[in-house]
């Protein structure tokens, strides 16, 4: 499946929200208002996952090449992973929610 294909938009699975397909040229992983995500792929995009579990989000990270990034982990397996942060779109992530989850340890200062 290409990634256009992927890139749909879905109801939370946590929160009930409806959510945008993305409209910066990726595809969207989680929702932007609780950044909760389903356990559907192995590599990214792929939805090749058989747990699909609830993932919630647990930290920010930075990767230089890639920016913010989301942390979940799986309620299910405990798989960890992590997605790029929503930006520059018609529904980007919500702000104060990425700032309660950057975990304050951090070398990176939040967004």
């Amino acid at each position: 499946m290409a990634r256009s294909q992927e890139n749909t938009g879905f109801v939370c699975a946590n929160c009930g929200q409806t959510v945008e397909k993305l409209t910066n040229g990726s595809y969207r992983n989680h929702c932007p208002y609780c950044l909760h995500s389903l356990h559907v792929d192995i590599v990214p995009g792929d939805r090749a996952a058989d747990c699909g579990a609830l993932m919630v989000p647990v930290g920010l990270d930075y990767k230089r090449k890639k920016g913010w990034m989301v942390v979940h982990q799986c309620m299910g397996c405990g798989h960890v992973s992590r997605n790029k942060v929503a930006v520059n779109t018609d529904q980007s992530d919500d702000y104060e929610i990425l700032t309660g989850v950057h975990q304050p340890n951090s070398r990176h200062p939040v967004l």
